[in-house]
Formats: structure tokens, sequence, C-alpha cells
């Protein structure tokens, strides 16, 4: 969920260099690659995938650099982040999604994640205020704010903003954690210091942690900063962008199994097993490194069983050509973990790689995203965005050998140069997949196909991501 996370400019003056990114791309493709390359905006498939709907994003959230980027879900609704605020969409026909509503709140990358009638919207960029009226402002400045911003959407046709809460460089994302009744833990993820950014000093080797009564947000507060790396973390290395083992400097996801008591930590250079027993004080049981072929360890998915873990590579930062013959099949890619042993003597332990076989046009930024799991008891399987590589659904029941089952994706937004686009976040939610595109909208997807056709008997109320259910509890 991150854009240049290895080697980006300064944070807190993000949002306005990327809403005029243009990247200039390269206009090599290899001859092989090109026969198989889409022609540009075609849509191409498996035929297992159907195509049930496209809505475009709403008019306010038109331009190019107005990103689509996570979901949420609840009930018959989707909601939609956006660098602009959010959209609440219908999906109680999922062929003929419909908009209820739409929040205009700018605050880069707006993350979504719901509990009972509230919603937790990320803001990472520096902002005046903590108002949906906010302007940027440079980091360097003292009462500039960001943090996790708190609505009301009881009614969802008029979110109502109720509470906004600080936290130390920002909420680049966010993992909804529930705690005892009626109390709701919000563990935000963000990284990147500078020694000139007064509430982001070096070394942040922290996560802020985000406490909420349920049935009084105007209550919340930030209730601990726990140090997950007194060591330091991954020093990361020298090499050159965007190949170059990221240092560790906090986390960019968090993956929590809450009924399990883990979650999963995707920390820039470390991938990481904790216990969350106790919820405000997250415990590292194991930790892992790949500076081999892993740049910046992004995000993270639990098989149902909790005994594997698959950790993403966003190699590039999300914004780079990955998916192609010279950087090959090992980075930009999925890596498949067993959890092996039992409590306090559980480990991580390497099976396999996993990146989608199509090779993409340099024009199209693709790498490893946001994913879920499809529910189909006894088998693992997940649904993944690829950005511009598409949307990939890929079976890792045996983590030796893991196995494409079907794919959707679009041809190049542009042949001539690099338009940041593509599947943000592809997840599946009562029976559909969901994708969020950076510039297409809303995408629905039917899979068919009888390795994931029991998926659709299961039915959930809430789906956030990053809160993952027990699907067969």
């Amino acid at each position: 969920m991150a854009l240049f996370p290895g080697r980006r400019p300064k944070r807190r003056t993000l949002v306005g260099t990327l809403a005029a990114l243009v990247l200039a791309g390269s206009a090599a493709v290899a001859p092989a690659a090109a026969a198989a390359i889409p022609g540009q905006d075609e849509v191409v498939k498996t035929a297992n995938m159907h195509h049930l709907a496209n809505i475009p994003k709403p008019p306010v959230f038109s331009g190019t650099g107005s990103y689509g980027t996570d979901w949420a879900f609840k009930g018959n609704y989707a909601f939609a982040g956006n660098y602009d605020g959010f959209t609440v969409y219908d999906i109680s026909k999922p062929a003929k999604p419909q908009i209820v509503t739409v929040v205009k709140c700018p605050g880069s990358q707006n993350d979504v994640s719901i509990s009972g009638n509230l919603l937790f919207l990320s803001t990472d960029s520096s902002r005046s205020d903590d108002s949906c009226q906010s302007v940027p402002k440079p980091a360097t400045e003292k009462d500039a704010w960001e943090g996790i911003k708190i609505f009301d959407i009881s009614d969802v046709r008029n979110p109502r903003y109720v509470k906004a809460v600080e936290t130390k460089c920002g909420s680049h994302t966010n993992t909804l954690v529930p705690g005892k009744k009626g109390t709701a833990y919000i563990y935000v993820s963000s990284y990147r210091p500078d020694s000139t950014f007064p509430d982001c000093q070096p070394p942040h080797d922290l996560i802020s942690i985000v406490e909420v009564p349920l049935n009084n947000p105007q209550a919340a507060k930030l209730a601990a900063e726990p140090v997950l790396f007194p060591d330091g973390g991954n020093p990361g290395d020298k090499k050159d962008y965007p190949e170059g083992t990221s240092e560790t400097s906090g986390c960019h996801d968090l993956t929590a199994y809450p009924s399990k008591n883990i979650m999963a930590g995707a920390c820039m250079g470390d991938g990481v097993l904790f216990d969350i027993s106790d919820r405000l004080k997250p415990r590292i049981i194991h930790s892992v490194r790949d500076d081999e072929n892993f740049a910046f360890w992004h995000s993270a998915t639990f098989n149902n069983k909790a005994n594997k873990v698959v950790f993403t590579d966003e190699l590039g930062g999300g914004s780079t050509a990955t998916c192609n013959a010279a950087i090959g099949q090992d980075k930009g890619a999925d890596a498949v973990y067993d959890i092996v042993g039992k409590g306090d003597k559980r480990k991580l332990v390497f099976r396999s790689y996993f990146k989608i076989p199509r090779a993409n046009a340099d024009t199209e930024n693709c790498v490893a995203h946001n994913g879920s799991l499809i529910p189909v008891k006894g088998r693992d399987i997940m649904v993944q965005a690829w950005y511009q590589g598409g949307i990939s659904v890929w079976d890792f029941t045996d983590s030796r050998k893991p196995k494409e089952i079907g794919w959707f994706e679009r041809g190049p937004l542009s042949n001539d140069q690099l338009i940041l686009g593509g599947s943000w976040s592809a997840y599946y939610y009562n029976g559909y997949i969901y994708s969020s595109d950076i510039q297409k909208g809303l995408d629905v997807i039917d899979i068919r196909d009888k390795a994931t056709d029991k998926g659709k008997r299961v039915k959930l109320d809430v789906l956030n991501a990053q809160s993952q259910p027990d699907y067969f509890d």
C-alpha cells in the first residue's frame, strides 16, 4: 500500500508530488513479451473470471492523482479509500453496484477499516490541521497534522466526522484489532522518519496504538507506542533503487488474526510474527529477512489455520515496472512461509516464491500487492492485486508449489509513458472479488471454478482484510 517505499521523497510533501505523477516509461519491450501483452486498456482474463461490473471513480476523484486505495466491507456496503477521501458503494447486487455517497477528505492514502458503526481513515501526508478541509503543510513545521480520523457510518448516506488522533509519522496503514467488549484498538503503521520532522524523529522503531471506546469515539486516544525493534531492525543496504533492501524504521502493514492472538508484520526490511495476547504490548515471536530477493516487506496474509503466512515484496514502491524478464520471478513477488512449532517456539520457515507468470509492458507498474483469502475449507487460496499486472487467484495449499487458478488484467494505461494505475486491493467478500483500481474505480469479478466455488457459501457481516476472521471456527 505504499508508493516509493524504499527511496521515496520527503514524506510530507508526497501528495503534491504524486498528484502530478506521470513517469516516463521505456518503450523497449522484448518481442516475445510484447506479443503476449494486451493492447492499451484491453481486458484479458481466464475463462473462469467473469467481469460483472466496472464503476468509474466518482467525478470528484476523477483526476489521475486521486488514487483508489484500500477496501473495508460491512453488510451490503463496500467502503473504498482514495487519496482524496472515500466512496461508499451499495453492493447488494454485485453485478449492479451503486455509489451511495462520496466523502471528500484529502490526506493520502486514506486506508480504511471498520468496527461497529465507526470507520477509521489513515492520513499519511502532512496537513494544516485534522479537518477534511485541510491543505498540505510541510512536516518540518511542528503544528502540521497527520494520523487517524474517525467517522460515524451508522447512516452510510451521511458519514459524520467525529474525532481525530494524531500519531507519530502519520498513519500509512491501520489495522483493526478488537479488544475487550466495546473497545477497539487501531494499530497504526508508519515509517520513514526524518530528523527535520518534529513529529517523526528517527529511529521510529515503533507503532502507534489508538484505543477507541466504540460507544464513545470522542474519547479515542493514543494508548501506547510499543517499540518493536529495540535493536534497530534491518539496517538495509546501499544497492541501487529499486532492488536494494530497505532499512527497518517502522512497519508498513500489520495483519492481525485476533481470534488466534497473533499478527504478521511487514516491516520494511523484516518479516515478523507477533503475539498480541496483550493488545497494548505486541511481542515478537520470530522475525526473518530476505536480503537477496526482498526489497520492501509490504503486507501479509495468514492462511485460515494460521500455520502459513504469505508476505509481499513491494519492489519499486508500486511505481515501477517489475513484472518482466529483467527482474525475474523471485523479486517483487510473494514469499510463502510455513509457521512451525508452538507457542513462543514458533518460527517462520521459507518455502517458495510466487509471482504472476505474465509479462507486463515497461509502461506498467506491477508488483505484488494487497489480497485476501478465498474461504475454501481444506485449501489455501487467495486473490491478490498486482497493480497493472491485474488480479490473480492462486493456491498455496502446497506451500512449496503454489499455482495460479485464474487471472484478470487490462492492457497498459499508456503505451508511451508509465501512468500509475491498476488494482491496488483485490479482496473476496461474500462470494465475489472486489478490486479497487487506482484509476478505473470499482471492478466486480465472479470467479466460477470448482476450486473456489465452496467459498461462496461463507458469509461475513464485516471484512477488514488486515484483521483476518477465522472462517471455519
